[in-house]
């Protein structure tokens, strides 16, 4: 089955260039390395910062545009990760791998077949 790990960053998470930042990259490249060769095909890629980011809604059939993320948090979305994964237990055992999730979190959810 398909499972999305969606990696969500917080305020600790080493910034680009920052302390720690070469480290983690290192983490990454390792991880995906591991996941491509365990797995076979998967997508995945970092998001640019939430700054970066247009929010779209519609308000009485118009569109409406906001600069930023649709919500002001600590913790932002900054990747993801897609494979086929054995089960439930297999994802959550990789998304422990992503080196994100000593910083912020890692969501696991089931990809629906349409």
């Amino acid at each position: 089955m398909q499972y999305l790990l969606i990696i969500t960053n917080g305020p600790d998470h080493p910034a680009p260039g920052g302390p720690g930042w070469d480290d983690l990259m290192k983490g990454y490249f390792q991880f995906s390395t591991e996941l491509g060769e365990a797995k076979g095909h998967y997508t995945g890629a970092p998001l640019a910062p939430p700054s970066t980011a247009t929010t779209v809604r519609l308000k009485d059939g118009e569109r409406v545009l906001t600069d930023g993320p649709f919500a002001e948090t600590k913790e932002w979305l900054s990747g993801y990760f897609q494979a086929e994964f054995d089960d439930l237990d297999d994802a959550l055992a990789w998304a422990a791998r992503i080196p994100s999730a000593a910083f912020g979190a890692v969501e696991v959810r089931p990809v629906m077949e349409m």
